[in-house]
């Protein structure tokens, strides 16, 4: 039971990053492909300030959130004024420039040894609260003043700009939300491992949290939350087969893509409505009688 629980866990740790990746990719429209560099800023600063501090987790959440938060509103200063491909390839360059003043930084952040010593303080049932917090919160913000904003320059930025959004300014919350959702998810991963090195959040890391935003479907909150729990379970399920793991994940990724381009739930969302419609269709309405 504690061994599915961790998985459990770990699982609750990528669907708050694949959220936070979904707004900005899916919702907005900008690809990222180094997302993992605002994850190990909030592993980093919550282990520094647990270990070396003596603070509390909670303490270290916010600081891990506020941290990544505000590397993602400096950096979107400097770099939302690219688009497309050009800001997909900047932050794949940010992540690994991250990685490197990770791997480079000494007894501050253990250099390429790693950071040992963080207190398991993250529990299945602590991930499992903010995990559904964050989803929650997500889903507000899509259905907001906001969230209309995010989807109207995801179809059209000059459009949107024409009916007087701010794209810029837009583009900075977004990336600044999705980046403090990155901090979260790696102060609890950090707080669950017990131990954490810059390899841990490599090119590698940012390519799976976008393959599992682009997995679950662009535009889909639930897809990113279904997509992350299939992934991360996927790799567990596989784990037996050792070398040939990596390459089934990997088939079962491009197989997807190609035969449903639109991602599992093709922008649609998850609701009990659905889930009611799809029962009367299955059984014609007979599901639904007494």
């Amino acid at each position: 039971m504690g061994y599915y629980l961790g998985v459990a866990t770990l699982m609750s740790c990528y669907v708050i990053v694949a959220v936070g990746l979904s707004l900005l990719t899916g919702f907005t429209g900008i690809f990222s492909f180094g997302h993992a560099a605002f994850m190990a800023l909030g592993a980093y600063t919550a282990a520094i300030i647990t270990v070396r501090l003596g603070m509390p987790l909670a303490l270290a959440i916010v600081a891990a959130i506020t941290v990544a938060a505000l590397a993602g509103r400096l950096l979107g200063m400097v770099t939302l004024k690219l688009v497309g491909d050009y800001f997909a390839i900047t932050m794949l360059g940010v992540g690994e420039t991250t990685r490197l003043l990770l791997d480079n930084g000494g007894r501050f952040t253990g250099g390429a040894r790693g950071f040992g010593g963080i207190q398991g303080a993250t529990t299945w049932y602590l991930a499992f609260i903010l995990m559904g917090l964050s989803i929650w919160v997500m889903r507000n913000i899509i259905w907001s003043r906001y969230g209309r904003s995010f989807k109207a320059i995801r179809e059209d930025t000059l459009a949107a700009e024409c009916c007087g959004i701010d794209t810029f300014a837009m583009k900075k919350i977004s990336l600044t939300i999705s980046a403090a959702y990155g901090g979260l998810a790696g102060a609890l991963f950090a707080h669950y491992m017990t131990f954490i090195n810059p390899a841990m959040f490599d090119l590698a890391r940012s390519t799976e949290i976008a393959a599992a935003v682009v997995f679950g479907g662009l535009g889909s909150l639930t897809g990113s939350v279904f997509a992350a729990i299939i992934l991360v379970g996927l790799t567990e399920l596989l784990r037996p087969l050792y070398v040939w793991r990596m390459f089934i994940y990997g088939l079962i990724l491009v197989g997807t893509i190609v035969l449903r381009p639109q991602g599992i739930m093709g922008g649609r969302e998850f609701s009990i409505k659905g889930i009611i419609a799809l029962v009367h269709r299955v059984t014609g309405g007979k599901g639904l009688k007494k």
